[in-house]
């Protein structure tokens, strides 16, 4: 027991989308306040069933039990129906019917409800309650009635008793795990519906994604000896999915004896059945991560809706990872734009992923030479992306509460299990050579214009290098019908106001002032960049530059690892070095920043040299995916944070499949060009290459 807690506090603590609720079939997760998580009570449901009162860490008490259990169900149930495992009985159970065998309340009033005390005509008066009259053997009873009748007789018993010790105890959260679960939905509604009855509604039953693996967490923290607070467990990230509860996995990493500082953790996955070796830290060579685990023999889809032999498990420590320090609300933060409930939305959003598929593997396999490896593991990702989406579709919540955000990640995360770690190594590379050709006389032109004709046309050039992004159908067609200034060019020639979202004037105003009077400049601009090549040269470039000129230290914020044709900031300072070639005021903050996350940090020499010029830095942003969820960002991103006042989101992911609604305590401003033409309907009523230009001014103190 033990064990059990420490798992299952772990699990609610550390994973964002853990517990969930579930009526009617439909899943539906619960967002739990780690510092409002006790108390509450923990049902296991194994061969009899345990009810355990959790009051923090190490602190329960088994405040109750019944000896119908699980082994109750399978032990009559194999006796009544000649199954062989636990799964078949449960299989059987899909196919019940349990009125030919239970007594129910319309049987005993005409098939009326008893409206009186509220009860439906549907509600059991008695578990096979119809067997004592109806003059028939067993083998008369078909086994599927028989296996689901015994079921709802014995979910409803749990219900109903762990809601009786809930309420004896003043709690209104219960939670349900054990062997008898396992995913299963008819039981987990039985369930929910037993603790909705008898608390007419004040409480709710709720159930853990990961309830399969409490007590192999909670053992594994006992003998590391380690409580959850000596972990000082920041959270879960989840890049893949968690498979199925009963999935094995393994945890890499240092003994968490050694950790004295906030950690994370990662689950990444492997795709079954290949010899593909998964990019495990840490790991001894050659391993899968499959840690010699097999999965149940039955996989019924309507049995396990949240079963899948398509991936393991495995369990990562990785660099800390902080919530954004400028979200104004970060517990009503919801990163995602779209939302994927909607069967239709998510149908179209599936299709596009797999409509690009082709494309985005012979970009990786090209990426890799074209050698019959890569082509071999191209296939092989495309293989297994294609069969998560397959998954996905048929149980949207299997992973966790789903959005556009998560899709765009599994599909990176996928590349890089295949050991693709950058597609469009050599398409960047290519863009920002042909964008740095042009971009002296880019900042020419932008330096014989006055202030308001430049902060204007540095807008229009954000939004019209935006133009370049590998991961739009629509702007892949474009590339075939020029080059990349004679694209860029024709963006920003057709750029005219007033843009479907323009708050330009707002934010002319508080850059440049009104009737005479000059504001305050900036004292720190968070640069979200986009794409490589026009994207970031000709466009948040001289933005930053523009920002520099007027004494506003600026931090341009990345990705930590490739995604699409997504800037890096491992790439972002040799970009930098050689635009600084050809200007001074870029050069003079690169040298006063370093180009060093450190450099945030340290004070500034007092060099000639650096004197005179306020810092550019650049910060990873702890994310591979062209989307950011600013709940799990880098720790060097937060600290840079602390100090900002404003904040630019550029680009589709970012400022618009994510973000669009967040509230931050510092300015904010949107831009982006919608290529997606139902995107700018659903988003901004507006279509294909409409351009978002938002700015948020800061919330009054």
């Amino acid at each position: 027991m033990d064990c059990l807690v420490a798992g299952a506090n772990f699990l609610l603590k550390a994973i964002r989308h853990e517990a969930f609720t579930h009526m009617e079939g439909h899943k539906e997760f619960v967002q739990i306040d780690h510092n409002d998580l006790f108390p509450y009570l923990l049902v296991n449901v194994g061969s009899g069933v345990s009810i355990i009162k959790v009051d923090g860490d190490g602190k329960f008490q088994r405040v109750s039990g019944t000896n119908v259990g699980g082994g109750t169900y399978w032990g009559l149930g194999r006796l009544l129906t000649k199954c062989s495992s636990f799964d078949e009985l449960l299989e059987l159970s899909q196919r019940g019917d349990n009125s030919t065998i239970d007594m129910l309340v319309g049987d005993i009033y005409g098939g009326m409800d008893y409206s009186k005390i509220g009860l439906s005509a549907s509600t059991i008066a008695s578990s096979f309650g119809k067997a004592i009259s109806d003059k028939k053997e067993l083998e008369d009873y078909r086994p599927e009635d028989i296996s689901l009748s015994l079921l709802r007789m014995i979910s409803y018993n749990i219900g109903q008793i762990s809601y009786l010790n809930a309420l004896r105890f003043g709690l209104k959260r219960i939670f349900f795990g054990g062997f008898f679960i396992r995913g299963h939905a008819y039981t987990m509604d039985t369930i929910s519906f037993a603790v909705q009855f008898w608390s007419k509604g004040e409480a709710q039953a709720m159930f853990l994604r990961h309830e399969g693996f409490l007590g192999a967490l909670g053992a594994f923290m006992s003998y590391q000896k380690h409580g959850l607070d000596d972990l000082m467990v920041h959270h879960l990230v989840e890049r893949f999915p968690m498979g199925a509860p009963y999935t094995g996995g393994r945890i890499h990493g240092p003994p968490l004896g050694d950790l004295n500082e906030k950690i994370s953790w990662m689950e990444k996955f492997v795709q079954r059945g290949t010899e593909i070796t998964a990019p495990v830290p840490m790991a001894p060579p050659g391993t899968t991560g499959l840690g010699g685990f097999e999965v149940p023999s039955s996989r019924g889809a309507t049995l396990r809706p949240d079963a899948s032999a398509l991936n393991i498990g495995v369990l990562h420590l990785v660099p800390t990872l902080e919530v954004f320090p400028l979200l104004a609300n970060p517990k009503m933060y919801e990163p995602n734009t779209i939302d994927l409930s909607d069967h239709k939305e998510l149908e179209y959003w599936f299709t596009v992923l797999s409509e690009h598929l082709p494309d985005l593997v012979d970009k990786a396999v090209a990426s890799e030479g074209g050698t019959d490896d890569a082509k071999r593991r191209g296939d092989a990702f495309a293989r297994a992306f294609s069969a998560h989406l397959a998954r996905l579709m048929e149980e949207p919540a299997a992973y966790g509460k789903l959005g556009l955000a998560n899709l765009l990640e599994l599909r990176e995360e996928c590349l890089r299990e295949f050991q693709f770690h950058d597609a469009y190594r050599s398409i960047k590379q290519r863009e920002n050579e042909a964008s740095l050709a042009v971009l002296p006389d880019l900042l020419l032109e932008l330096d014989h214009m006055d202030e308001e004709a430049r902060l204007l046309t540095l807008i229009e050039g954000v939004l019209a290098a935006n133009i370049f992004d590998w991961g739009s159908r629509a702007c892949v067609d474009l590339y075939h019908k020029g080059t990349i200034i004679e694209i860029y060019r024709m963006s920003r020639n057709k750029m005219q106001r007033p843009w479907r979202v323009d708050d330009f004037d707002l934010f002319k105003e508080r850059m440049l002032g009104s009737d005479g009077k000059k504001p305050k400049p900036h004292k720190r601009a968070l640069l979200f960049v986009d794409n490589s090549g026009a994207d970031v040269v000709l466009g948040m470039l001289p933005l930053a530059r523009e920002l520099l000129r007027r004494g506003t230290e600026v931090v341009l914020v990345a990705n930590s690892l490739p995604a699409l044709n997504d800037v890096t900031a491992m790439e972002l300072p040799d970009i930098v070095a050689e635009a600084a070639k050809h200007c001074d005021i870029l050069r003079r903050a690169a040298e006063a920043g370093g180009l060093l996350v450190d450099a945030m940090t340290n004070t500034v020499d007092g060099s000639e040299g650096n004197s005179s010029s306020v810092p550019l830095m650049v910060v990873e942003n702890g994310c591979g995916s062209p989307c950011i969820d600013l709940r799990q960002v880098s720790s060097e991103l937060a600290a840079a944070a602390k100090c900002a006042d404003l904040v630019i989101l550029e680009g589709m992911g970012r400022s618009l499949h994510t973000n669009f609604n967040a509230l931050f305590k510092s300015e904010a401003l949107k831009l982006a060009m919608v290529k997606n033409q139902r995107l700018a309907e659903k988003l901004i009523q507006g279509k294909i290459y409409d351009c978002v230009c938002r700015y948020e001014p800061a919330p009054a103190s």
